[in-house]
């Protein structure tokens, strides 16, 4: 694999600059409430419809897809573009690629296969999966909550902002290899190649390598692959029928927002659809294609204690700071604080054309999950990156605390 020097940008995977078409909101009412209330809530949820606003318009041209559930009922509307320099707004009920929210859901086997006494949280990983070689002093907990020190094979930020590239993600080199088809076994050896980043279990630091590893080690203990068990143990049980993890399928099926990826090339911003692609390269670090209401279906369920016995839902919510203001890490799950006194937990999920969301406050009262189809981003602009960031935490924290402070 070719290696490169860089510097790490601002932007990360979110857009910027230009706005799209507004999208008309589709709301369930909630119980009658007096007029007082009825006023109070109309305006929660022009609060609300001003951040989903504001976020289209930090998309360069792309747009998203919003959910939310709280005291009100719930409310499903999108805004921006479907399709890049068309009027088109994406389909509120439309899937899309929700990235790492596949770790939850994998997270939420390996926790199952916990219970029933396949496999245990504190036992090396070596033990399940020999043929890897990998450090004896990693366990499956380290995998869960990324204390294992392994190299990302998507990439690593060097401690001087430099980047060691792994597998090609971004520029010229990723469109290149769009459909590429990876396998998980050279994946986990390009990152085994490298020097672990820390000692195991000493700290924190996000890696993909981990739940492609815990894909492999459900396989191992089940005899069927991690997605065959995905969709066994969640998505029919909850019918969640517009969710797929896809392998090597390069398309959405369904109604769908595209996606794209920018790049200066020869000085000129050069911008590609990416709609289509071929998803191995994520596998269960990130390949779900999903919509904001089978997500929402499944944060319910797994919130509301009917995937995980409370034991093993407390395993999950042992928290661990990541080292970011205001964020912690469980197993497959993040606790952030959106606004003072206000936290949810969830996760999000990045691809180089989407950013997704899908978070619940503790008692499920309150729940939000979105999903923003990137436009022409260009990813040297750390501005546009800035004002994409915002607008996505002002959004999250409107619908999970009533705005950005408590309410």
């Amino acid at each position: 694999m070719k290696k490169t020097m860089r510097r790490a940008g601002g932007v990360v995977l979110l857009a910027a600059v230009l706005g799209g078409v507004v999208g008309q909101g589709i709301a369930t009412a909630g119980a009658e409430r007096p007029p007082t209330d009825a006023v109070a809530d109309n305006e929660k949820r022009r609060e609300l419809r001003r951040a989903v606003d504001e976020l289209a318009a930090a998309t360069a041209g792309g747009g998203l897809v919003f959910r939310v559930n709280d005291k009100q009922g719930e409310w499903v509307t999108s805004a921006g573009s479907a399709v890049l320099g068309r009027r088109a707004e994406p389909a509120p009920q439309g899937r899309f690629r929700a990235g790492s929210i596949t770790k939850t859901f994998v997270a939420t086997v390996v926790l199952q296969l916990v219970g029933e006494g396949r496999v245990s949280l504190d036992r090396p990983v070596d033990d399940y999966l020999p043929r890897y070689g990998v450090d004896r002093r990693i366990t499956v907990r380290m995998l869960l909550q990324h204390t294992s020190g392994l190299f990302n094979y998507t990439g690593e930020v060097r401690p001087d902002g430099s980047i060691e590239a792994g597998i090609p993600m971004w520029g010229q080199e990723y469109v290149d290899n769009l459909f590429r088809d990876y396998r998980a076994d050279d994946l986990v050896g390009l990152a085994l190649g490298k020097p672990a980043r820390f000692e195991p279990g000493t700290r924190h630091s996000y890696s993909n390598t981990n739940y492609t590893l815990l894909g492999l080690l459900i396989e191992k203990q089940t005899g069927t692959s991690y997605a065959t068990q995905v969709e066994r143990r969640i998505f029919k049980p909850l019918r969640m029928h517009g969710t797929s993890l896809p392998g090597n399928k390069t398309t959405i099926p369904g109604p769908h927002a595209h996606g794209y990826t920018a790049f200066r090339q020869d000085g000129r911003l050069k911008v590609v659809d990416i709609t289509r692609m071929n998803p191995s390269w994520a596998g269960a670090a990130g390949e779900i294609i999903s919509t904001t209401e089978d997500l929402d279906r499944f944060i319910s369920a797994l919130v509301g204690g009917r995937l995980l016995r409370a034991d093993l839902m407390d395993e999950m919510r042992r928290w661990l700071p990541t080292g970011a203001p205001g964020a912690n890490i469980g197993l497959g799950l993040f606790e952030n604080e959106f606004a003072p006194g206000c936290k949810a937990y969830g996760h999000t999920g990045g691809t180089q054309s989407q950013t997704s969301y899908m978070y619940s406050t503790a008692d499920g009262s309150r729940r939000v999950e979105f999903s923003v189809n990137h436009g022409a981003l260009d990813r040297e602009d750390t501005a546009a990156a800035t004002r994409i960031a915002a607008a996505t935490t002002k959004l999250a924290a409107a619908a999970l605390c009533g705005g950005p402070g408590r309410g």
